[in-house]
């Protein structure tokens, strides 16, 4: 039979675990965007780098354990195995700077980058979700409905795909702000999605699982994602402005010659 709560703790944490999403999705999107008009490839990989861990560590990964608080079979002892919860959070920051990869290298905006981009991000997110899942240890088995798995892929990969229009897109704060929004969305709907999914089978004759229980680390998990933040948010306050092109701000008079003109020409006598 099916023993679970997802909101064992109210639903406070699932408010919680969205705004994390939306604080580490906004932070990675404006680095992204850096990205995008960084004058160097060095400054270009620095950027998306900051912005993975930012949208794979914070957004993706800590609010996923933030939401497992939630998460309870009533009366037995969860658990989570540390390698994989650790190999989860890898392979977070890896995706997702595979598909920041392939969309923020340009500058120069093409349609088949921001698909492309949104499909990877968007399966990253839930190849976290699910080697998440795969550290859980209960007493009993947990299996998972087909139609509400591909149900949260298709969230994830659409949302994903909207934010980082919205990034690349509009120039204003208050977009890439809603960018934000629209990415903890789909994080967080994913996430849901995907926990709705779960179908779990106890087994109370089952011995107890082995594994740390999740506020034995989350303070450690707290402590690095107030770094993931940290680092991101003073390379974006401290990043020069794009710079403009050459002559924009001269007056006509002191345009440059057309090429050919010489001195003495009638425009110059003017």
């Amino acid at each position: 039979m099916d023993h679970v709560h997802h909101f064992e703790m109210g639903t406070w944490v699932m408010v919680l675990a969205y705004l994390t999403s939306v604080a580490g999705c906004a932070l990675g999107l404006a680095c992204t965007l850096q990205a995008r008009t960084a004058i160097s490839q060095r400054a270009r990989l620095a950027w998306l780098a900051l912005a993975a861990v930012s949208i794979g560590g914070v957004g993706v990964w800590v609010m996923h354990f933030i939401a497992m608080l939630g998460f309870a079979t009533p009366g037995l002892p969860v658990r989570y195995d540390i390698p994989r919860t650790i190999l989860s959070a890898v392979l977070a920051v890896l995706s997702v700077f595979a598909g920041l990869l392939v969309f923020g290298v340009r500058e120069r905006f093409r349609w088949w980058r921001l698909l492309a981009a949104g499909l990877i991000t968007g399966l990253a997110v839930n190849l976290m979700h699910y080697t998440g899942m795969w550290a859980v240890q209960i007493k009993g088995t947990i299996g998972y409905q087909g139609g509400l798995v591909a149900l949260s892929i298709v969230i994830a990969v659409v949302a994903a795909t909207a934010a980082l229009w919205f990034t690349a897109a509009l120039d204003k704060l208050q977009w890439r702000l809603l960018a934000g929004l629209v990415m903890g969305a789909a994080v967080t709907g994913m996430h849901y999605t995907g926990m709705a999914a779960v179908r779990v089978q106890v087994d109370v004759s089952a011995p107890d699982p082995s594994g740390a229980e999740v506020f034995s680390f989350l303070f450690p998990v707290f402590v690095l994602a107030a770094i993931a933040l940290a680092v991101p948010v003073c390379a974006v306050l401290m990043a020069q402005a794009p710079p403009e092109p050459a002559g924009e701000d001269l007056t006509p008079d002191e345009q440059p010659l057309p090429a050919g003109a010489a001195a003495g020409s009638p425009r110059e006598l003017v």
